[in-house]
Formats: C-alpha cells, sequence, structure tokens
C-alpha cells in the first residue's frame, strides 16, 4: 500500500537515486533535505513498504506563485496514480498557502499526464538553457 506524508524527512541518497533513474541522469548525491528546507513551501513523498517510490517538491516566490519540480515516480509504480496523487496533494497545498499560480514546465512525453491526468492547463512560457 502506497503512503504519502508531507513534509517528512527525506532520505538524500534514496531521493538521489529515484531522481537520477526518472530523468535518465547519473547518480549523484544531493543534499536534498538542505535544499528543501531552505527553498520550498513543501513536499510529498510517496512510500511503499518503507521504500521511496515517489516525491514532488512545491517551490514557490513566499506570495502567490508556486512551481512543481522534481515530479517522480519509480518505473515499476507508474500507472497506478501515485504520480497524480502528488501532483494533486501539491496543488491542494499550494492553494491551502494563499497561492494563485502553481507553475510545472515539463517535456513533450508527460503532457498527457500534467493535462489530461492531472488537469493542468497549458499556456505559454519561455525558457533558456543555461548550462549543458
Amino acid at each position: 500500500m502506497t503512503e504519502f506524508a508531507e513534509r517528512g524527512p527525506v532520505d538524500d541518497l534514496a531521493l538521489s537515486q529515484l531522481h537520477a533513474a526518472a530523468f535518465g541522469e547519473n547518480a549523484r548525491l544531493v543534499a536534498w533535505g538542505a535544499r528543501l528546507e531552505r527553498h520550498s513551501l513543501t513536499w510529498f513523498t510517496a512510500h511503499d513498504g518503507g521504500r521511496l517510490i515517489g516525491f514532488v517538491n512545491v517551490a514557490w516566490d513566499g506570495d502567490r506563485h508556486a512551481f512543481l519540480l522534481d515530479t517522480v515516480v519509480a518505473a515499476e509504480h507508474r500507472g497506478r496514480g501515485v504520480g497524480r496523487e502528488l501532483v494533486a496533494r501539491a496543488v491542494r497545498a499550494a492553494a491551502d498557502a494563499g497561492c494563485t499560480w502553481l507553475h510545472v514546465d515539463f517535456a513533450e512525453d508527460l503532457r498527457p499526464f500534467y493535462l489530461d491526468r492531472c488537469g493542468l492547463a497549458p499556456t505559454a512560457a519561455g525558457l533558456v538553457r543555461l548550462h549543458r
């Protein structure tokens, strides 16, 4: 059974590994706990039997704009509603905090997830890649 938690303790190694696998990156240890405490409105984790299987971060500007970042679900748990539940909880938390807008950017292949399954609306945006 999947258990969800808000602002729970984060195992830096487990989240670094989950993030790297989900985004096709080389694993590197990130100090997630310190980063989240410093920059985030909130975050949510999903665990199955104590194993981290999902995560979403809600960063913000301290006022009306919140940002979904690092939405990840372990490959073997995708398609079961874990990601949709993480995003739904993030949406509610941002609204409860008084935010007016919740932004997210995503790769084209995630369009059905965010727009169809999570109910977000498309918008025009700009982006510049600073480093490769």
